[in-house]
């Protein structure tokens, strides 16, 4: 490299609000004091003032000023937008990406490590799902943009020197759309956050509140058992859910990190119902002392331990939830246990195996791929060169 200490760019899809790929991306920039940020679109308000501190670069995008409810309907210009930052002059670009950011395209002799949450789960493994909850006009269109996104997405994925994944999940998903290789690296979790409490009668849902997270499956499940279900977190299907919702069924809407800790460390039980690439909650559950339900899916099977810190249920159906809290009880598990389990995830332990992938790829430099930093011009040229 060009010199001792690399100046280093840390890059986010977008920073608009604080979810669980912005909380790492938090302590990523704890372990990169120095470095500058880029991201598409940022939003001060809705990051809490997090990043206020921080030297933070934004794409034209930020011109209409988009917040966590409407930025999505700029999908198609986030790949644009992303590869017309300007980085150079960096020699260590590392990029969070769960969407486009690992599209960026640093200077020529730059390493690039990203750290991939998922990719873009709406042209992936999503997509299907994501076609067919619209009409038929809609679809065709929204079809041809997310096979247009494949295209640029797996010529992005070519350029990055060295992934790393926030789970086996996400490593296979990686293998299987980008033909890359991963290491794995699990997401860092506030575990001091965290401490066990006086358990109440409350089950615990904590997401955000998307079709994908398939939250109406604890909704519906606890309407049959009758049992109190607190679904802590905001999102587009909040109304939804409400309307299909019975009276022991409780929304909180977005709550304070103080809150999260007190109804997660009162609860039963925290109950996950989506595939998750990882699962934060899960870790955070267990750290304040509680066990967790959980589809047999996902990263959340590398962070609960079956049969002492929760339980696992096979069929994303209500009816498959509802049995596995029924025969479930969650008194039985022992908090400390719990505590233990979420020890793994701890903030050290993730800046350390960060820190050893970036000085393996300082250390191999730059890959020697053609055009490794020529652009795709976002969607507008990319169906010339297909995966």
């Amino acid at each position: 490299m060009k010199q001792s200490s690399p100046r280093v760019a840390l890059v986010h899809d977008f920073l608009l609000d604080l979810r669980g790929g912005e909380r790492v991306f938090l302590a990523l920039c704890e372990q990169f004091p120095d470095a500058d940020i880029f991201t598409a679109v940022y939003d001060p308000v809705g990051t809490e003032g997090r990043f206020e501190q921080r030297n933070v670069h934004t794409s034209f995008l930020q011109r209409l000023h988009p917040n966590a409810t409407s930025f999505r309907r700029l999908l198609p210009l986030y790949p644009y937008a992303m590869e017309a930052l300007d980085l150079a002059g960096y020699d260590l670009v590392l990029s969070s990406s769960s969407a486009w950011a690992h599209g960026v395209l640093p200077s020529e002799d730059a390493v690039h490590v990203c750290y991939c949450h998922n990719p873009f789960r709406y042209a992936w493994n999503a997509r299907e799902a994501t076609l067919r909850a619209h009409g038929p006009v809609v679809r065709a269109a929204l079809g041809a943009v997310l096979q247009r996104w494949r295209q640029w997405d797996w010529i992005a994925a070519q350029r990055v020197d060295r992934y790393v994944a926030n789970s086996e999940t996400t490593r296979r998903r990686i293998a299987r759309y980008f033909t890359r290789e991963a290491d794995v690296v699990y997401p860092p979790v506030e575990i001091e956050r965290f401490a066990p409490g006086t358990v109440g009668d409350h089950y615990a849902v904590l997401s955000e509140l998307m079709p994908h997270k398939r939250i109406d499956l604890a909704v519906r499940a606890f309407n049959q058992l009758g049992r109190p279900l607190v679904v802590i977190g905001d999102g587009p299907d909040a109304r939804r859910l409400q309307r299909m919702a019975e009276s022991n069924v409780r929304f909180t809407g977005r709550v304070s990190d103080a809150e999260v800790a007190r109804l997660l460390a009162t609860s039963r039980a925290l109950v996950v119902t989506a595939t998750e690439e990882f699962g934060i909650a899960a870790v955070e559950a267990q750290a304040a002392g509680r066990p967790v339900v959980a589809l047999d899916e996902g990263g959340v099977t590398e962070s609960v331990r079956e049969g002492e810190t929760g339980v696992f249920y096979e069929d994303a159906t209500p009816e498959a939830l509802a049995a596995a809290v029924a025969a479930f009880d969650p008194l039985s598990v022992d908090p400390a246990a719990c505590v233990a389990n979420a020890q793994r995830f701890s903030r050290t332990a993730f800046a350390q195996e960060i820190q050893a992938n970036v000085d393996a790829a300082l250390a191999a430099g730059p890959s020697p791929r053609g055009d490794r930093n020529r652009p795709a011009r976002g969607l507008a040229l990319a169906g010339r060169r297909a995966a």
